[in-house]
């Protein structure tokens, strides 16, 4: 019987949790979640800290970048209009 108790108590916080999720989105005008992400953050933006994913995609291409650069060669015996 003691577990039902606890269980219950859970379920209710649960419920009291969402419902006080819900009320910010359902009952202001123009409400929705705050963006929590790291993209989100402006004081994050003005130390370019980036998320994981953002970084990686950054570090992928400026090593693309240096791959592609490393292997260029300038041709100098090519003449030119011919």
């Amino acid at each position: 019987m003691e577990i039902l108790k606890v269980i219950l108590f859970a379920v209710a916080v649960l419920a009291v949790g969402i419902f006080g999720m819900a009320v910010r989105i359902v009952f202001l005008k123009g409400g929705k979640f705050v963006n929590t992400h790291v993209g989100g953050n402006k004081y994050l933006k003005r130390q370019k800290i980036h998320c994981a994913q953002t970084q990686d995609k950054m570090e992928q291409r400026d090593a693309w970048r240096e791959v592609k650069f490393k292997n260029a060669t300038i041709a100098s015996d090519i003449k030119v209009g011919k």
